[in-house]
């Protein structure tokens, strides 16, 4: 008996020293699915990630980190009087509860800004989401080019 309350004892001091806390039942979540950021041109150290956010109760993206960038930025990319402009969303980014929200070129989008060394197709980019109420999100982007739109050619004159 005492052999099973010890073993009991040291895996519950085990579980609790990890760092991880599970999310407690009903915690809001966020998922991410198609991570992707655009490889850097020579010289260039900006560049656009894309993905598609599904919170399961109204959010917000408060911010990004990224070891292989100085910063990260959320922003907004639009058309004003026929030109494409892009912004930072200082607040974040509002996500509906239950509805996809897609981070895409000519809309929006991160920024990754000061990239520590040149991205390339095939590479990987590890991003954290930091939610208002979600708890954070590691993700890992592959680097590649996003699918053909009819706002690739605005996003890739803007750097988006």
């Amino acid at each position: 008996m005492n052999r099973a309350l010890i073993s009991v004892a040291l895996l519950t001091l085990a579980a609790c020293g990890s760092g991880e806390r599970a999310p407690e039942p009903g915690a809001p979540t966020v998922q991410v699915a198609d991570a992707l950021c655009r490889p850097t041109p020579k010289g260039r150290q900006m560049t656009g990630c894309y993905m598609t956010l599904t919170a399961s109760g109204p959010d917000r993206l408060i911010s990004v980190e990224s070891p292989d960038a100085n910063i990260v930025q959320i922003h907004e990319s639009r058309m004003e009087s026929n030109m494409m402009m892009m912004q930072q969303l200082r607040d974040g980014l509002p996500l509906a509860a239950g509805q996809a929200t897609a981070l895409e070129p000519g809309g929006h989008h991160l920024m990754l800004l000061g990239v520590k060394e040149p991205l390339v197709a095939g590479d990987t980019v590890a991003l954290k989401l930091i939610f208002g109420s979600a708890a954070p999100v590691e993700v890992t982007a592959t680097v590649g080019q996003p699918s053909t739109s009819e706002y690739d050619h605005a996003a890739a004159k803007s750097g988006s």
